[in-house]
């Protein structure tokens, strides 16, 4: 089923019913200087009353005592009512602010469950903004990006995406697709002279020119995912290559252990670093080569694993003998389609010097992991084969379902160019390129997919 904004309605039975007046804690786990508890529904003003004596003003911040049923107090702290539809989920909404110990807090939210509230779901506070039109899909899911962001940059995508840049984007993209699709759906009322209508409302034109838009917010947004889930990287190699070495000179730190015993590392050793803001999931593997140490075996095993999930692997080679038939037979268990870079480390051993060599269709970078040299080339290169072009303030975050629905609109774009001669065909695409558009801003949104997208939320948001 799809549903379709402004009017949401929650018809999916897996939901438990979004009348229910909800609470949580909305600071993070553990201990702090201090808590909230969030509560949103019909009941907030009851509850309100009931733990402080009285409501607050609306949107006046009251330091009151907050209190048991027989009139105990918890704690004193902040209390802020927000009336709908005045408020981050469009309902009543009271935000109670105590000290952050985490049995206060748990005594707080008993406290509200036993004035009617229930405990939130995962998420739940913002899936309610999204059905109270306080705010689109792609805003709602950047919320948790606001939250998840690793990097600074990552932070930023993500704000520009929550403040709805991404979602004007995507709207201006639908007026267009919209309008077009109506010019063509009236050609139908005329089929006797449906192409001399398809030529004089230049048709073919208007589709090229959303194509082109479509293109450039598909660049914006590829970035922005990019910043969101990082880029993973494996590296690959014989025994005492340097991999662990190259490691700890990318993580800045010494997170793998490093000696000349072939088959130290035994075991993947994952590190998460970031290059000019973007995130980097860089994983040791085990040395590739015969055995007979079970263990040593598990990590090969693991080394394998990685790579089926990896976006680039580096192969490192000891710069002094280069690729060998061993190195070489690395190349039969790499996944099809797999980046990959040549990494020719210890020239400090061998006396080269840092450079990067395009050698048929692969890249190769000498360097040193001792040293240093020739890592800033390393990263440089790193990012581009990913793909990552920094684009300054207009990259937007997104996730791979809306890269997902792009790609689809531009699918149906493509088809349509290619069925000029029926507007009947043309209108079908038009129509699909629209579906697939407006499930990026949750007009047409599967109720299934709402579920998948707010239950990775934290409670609390």
């Amino acid at each position: 089923m799809l549903r379709r904004s402004p009017k949401k309605q929650v018809a999916n039975a897996n939901f438990i019913s979004s009348t229910d007046t909800i609470a949580a804690i909305a600071t993070a786990s553990g201990a702090g200087g201090i808590g909230v508890v969030r509560i949103s529904g019909a009941l907030a003003y009851h509850i309100a009353q009931n733990i402080l004596g009285h409501c607050p003003a609306p949107r006046h911040a009251a330091y009151l005592a907050f209190k048991l049923e027989n009139d105990e107090v918890i704690d004193y702290g902040i209390a802020i009512f927000y009336p709908n539809p005045n408020s981050y989920t469009g309902e009543d909404v009271l935000e109670l602010q105590a000290h952050g110990g985490i049995a206060l807090m748990q005594l707080l939210l008993a406290r509200c469950v036993a004035l009617g509230a229930r405990q939130a779901q995962p998420g739940e506070f913002t899936r309610r903004a999204y059905l109270n039109d306080k705010m689109d899909l792609a805003q709602a899911e950047a919320v948790s990006d606001v939250i998840n962001a690793a990097t600074a940059e990552a932070a930023k995508s993500a704000a520009r995406s929550l403040s709805g840049e991404f979602s004007l984007h995507i709207n201006a993209l639908l007026s267009k697709l919209i309008d077009l699709r109506m010019y063509v759906e009236a050609c139908l009322d005329f089929p006797e002279e449906e192409i001399d209508f398809i030529s004089q409302g230049r048709v073919a034109d208007k589709l090229a020119i959303i194509t082109a838009e479509l293109n450039t917010v598909f660049r914006k947004a590829k970035q922005g995912s990019i910043l969101r889930d990082g880029i993973n990287v494996v590296l690959v190699g014989q025994p005492n290559v340097g991999k662990s070495s190259l490691m700890n000179a990318l993580a800045g730190e010494d997170v793998a252990i490093v000696t000349p015993i072939a088959g130290t590392t035994r075991d993947t050793i994952k590190s998460a670093i970031q290059i000019n803001g973007v995130p980097l999931h860089v994983i040791d593997t085990a040395g590739l080569r015969e055995t007979e140490d079970e263990v040593e075996k598990f990590g090969i095993a693991r080394t394998f694993r990685a790579l089926e999930t990896a976006h680039i692997a580096l192969l490192l080679v000891d710069s002094s003998h280069g690729i060998t038939e061993k190195e070489k037979s690395i190349l039969d268990h790499l996944p099809q389609g797999i980046a990959k870079i040549w990494v020719h480390n210890k020239i400090d051993v061998s006396r080269e010097t840092a450079k990067f060599e395009q050698i048929s269709q692969d890249g190769h970078i000498f360097l040193s992991a001792k040293t240093g040299e020739g890592l800033d080339i390393l990263k440089t290169h790193l990012l581009k084969l990913a793909g990552y072009q920094p684009a300054g303030e207009s990259v937007f975050m997104a996730r791979a379902r809306h890269l997902d629905a792009l790609k689809s609109v531009e699918k149906h774009l493509q088809t349509a160019m290619h069925r000029m001669s029926s507007a009947e065909l043309v209108a079908e695409e038009l129509r699909l390129a629209q579906v697939s558009l407006a499930s990026i801003t949750g007009e047409f949104t599967p109720d299934d997919l709402l579920g998948e997208i707010f239950s990775k939320f934290c409670i609390g948001k």
